[in-house]
């Protein structure tokens, strides 16, 4: 007989009913229409778009990056739009490449950088530094290459202090560093800094104002997932969501009860309000 989750003895009924198949389709984009005061993805238009004009934006409901990918490319966390510069996107690839080959290359490249991602020397020691470690451990499985570049290109490439030839015609935007502090996640703009952490990075940050009960825990969950299936970590984002969404509703709820949304009232679990917050998600459930 195979072992019970404490967990799932606890709230079998709850979990069960998350895990039921949605309502009908129709009523929950139906409500999303009434909501929002749009017609859905419908596209119709009197006159001609230019080319490069922006017609569409439509948000993904959750998304990450394949750890392994992350090696060959640095990207916005939130939109995944490629950000640094061209010089940087390279110079972090080789930096990081020389990160597989032995010790002396680490201690000769370790001034240059503790952050994969700002390659700011004034840091301190911290957990950047596992997760430098997660990348080249990736890089060193996902590659044998080589650089026959010298420690001096490297360096200017990474701090942008070499400008490559017709790199000025494909401009970037700046980093943006992530709003907790922690060095997994940077971003193009602030407000896809803020719309992540307000969906789902706040409970995931590493960082020093992360929302994180237990951030031991968190390192060695993300270092599992790294490990084995980054899989994982899209799931994660999923359950934050639901979580932070459903405390939205919760405090929305009590304010329209007139009543004072505190830590206690909070944590009495609302179960409709809970299967409001994961409906997005259950909507994907395939049938």
């Amino acid at each position: 007989m195979e072992p019970v989750c404490p967990i799932d003895a606890q709230f079998r009924d709850q979990i069960d009913t998350l895990l039921k198949p949605p309502s009908p389709g129709h009523e929950y984009f139906d409500q999303l229409i009434e909501s929002s005061q749009r017609l859905g993805l419908k596209i119709k238009t009197n006159g001609e778009h230019g080319k490069g004009e922006l017609v569409l934006k439509d948000q993904m409901l959750v998304g990450a990056q394949h750890t392994s990918n992350k090696i060959d490319c640095l990207v916005c966390d939130f939109c995944f739009r490629f950000i640094g510069s061209i010089e940087l996107q390279i110079g972090r690839k080789l930096y990081i490449g020389l990160l597989t080959g032995n010790e002396s290359n680490r201690q000769k490249f370790s001034h240059t950088s503790k952050d994969c991602n700002e390659f700011d020397s004034s840091d301190g020691e911290d957990k950047s530094d596992l997760y430098c470690q997660s990348l080249a451990e990736c890089a060193s499985s996902s590659s044998n290459m080589k650089s026959p570049l010298d420690q001096e290109v490297i360096e200017s490439l990474v701090n942008e202090k070499l400008v490559l030839p017709y790199s000025k015609c494909f401009p970037l935007p700046s980093v943006v560093s992530c709003p907790g502090g922690c060095k997994e996640a940077s971003y193009c703009c602030i407000s896809c800094a803020e719309a992540d952490w307000n969906s789902s990075h706040s409970l995931l940050c590493t960082g020093e104002r992360s929302k994180s009960v237990c951030k031991e825990a968190l390192h060695k969950f993300i270092q599992h997932a790294n490990e084995t299936n980054d899989i994982f970590l899209l799931a994660a984002k999923v359950i934050s969501s639901t979580i932070l969404r459903y405390r939205k509703l919760k405090v929305a709820c009590q304010q329209e009860q007139g009543k004072q949304a505190t830590p206690d009232v909070l944590e009495n679990c609302d179960l409709s309000l809970l299967l409001e917050a994961w409906k997005p998600f259950s909507m994907g459930h395939k049938r």
